[in-house]
């Protein structure tokens, strides 16, 4: 079962890199079947395999010999380990369902915010009205869930308001307040403080590397979904981390 459930997760990040790759532009996940976007050529079952494709392509198209991204196995690596995290977790079970949903959306969010600085809501909005129904069927309140809605766009717009009457500049996006009421649907109003510290702490440094790497003045944007998603998947797995905020689990 181990290894199904990481196969699983390889076949679902396959899944995911469909959405990571068209919704920013507007497509549909369905159709066309998945092509190379250089040459356009239907690429084959055999060639789509998880992981393994990639490996055996020597990471080129077969037929324009253009790069694959490395995004492509990158993805459906992750989503192949938190998948097999959450089935050691949690078993077979209504939470390891919603908490799948819930990462391979964070999954999403990230990686198009990675390339486009985006988080569409048409995954943060219907995500927050998951959390919510989820929190009949997990060990969350609606209360808690519906709190950590408020708590968690709430702060973040106080953050981006502030910010912006200070300095007259946007420094924050409305897709990462939308994203951390997604975050408090799911795991709780308790939550917010962790999660919001881990991303701020990991976000800090990673944009310190890389404005000294890079040489780029201090108003570079870093996109903060990423850090975001660390955060929550570090709370839904290591829930005893909110002892460290006196917050119950």
């Amino acid at each position: 079962m181990l290894f199904f459930s990481f196969i699983l997760g390889l076949v679902m990040g396959s899944f995911l890199n469909v959405c990571i790759y068209r919704l920013p532009e507007g497509k549909s996940i369905i159709f066309p079947p998945s092509h190379c976007p250089y040459c356009q050529h239907k690429i084959k079952w055999y060639d789509n395999i998880p992981l393994l494709s990639f490996i055996l392509l020597r990471g080129r198209c077969r037929y324009c010999h253009k790069p694959i991204s490395w995004q492509y196995p990158l993805v459906e690596f992750i989503s192949g380990l938190l998948t097999l995290f959450a089935y050691q977790k949690w078993g077979i079970s209504l939470n390891t369902l919603f908490y799948l949903i819930f990462l391979y959306a964070l999954i999403v969010v990230s990686f198009i915010d990675l390339k486009w600085q985006i988080i569409p809501d048409v995954i943060s909005l219907p995500g927050i009205l998951l959390g919510l129904t989820a929190s009949f069927f997990l060990p969350l309140s609606f209360k808690d869930a519906f709190l950590g809605v408020l708590l968690g766009g709430g702060i973040l717009f106080l953050v981006a308001y502030g910010y912006y009457l200070l300095t007259k500049k946007e420094g924050m996006g409305g897709g990462d307040i939308k994203l951390l009421a997604m975050i408090g649907a799911f795991l709780g109003w308790q939550a917010i403080p962790l999660v919001l510290f881990i991303a701020s702490l990991t976000g800090s440094i990673t944009g310190i590397i890389w404005l000294i790497a890079t040489g780029k003045g201090r108003y570079c944007p870093i996109p903060f979904g990423p850090f975001l998603t660390l955060g929550a998947i570090c709370v839904l797995f290591y829930p005893q981390l909110l002892h460290l905020f006196i917050f119950k689990p």
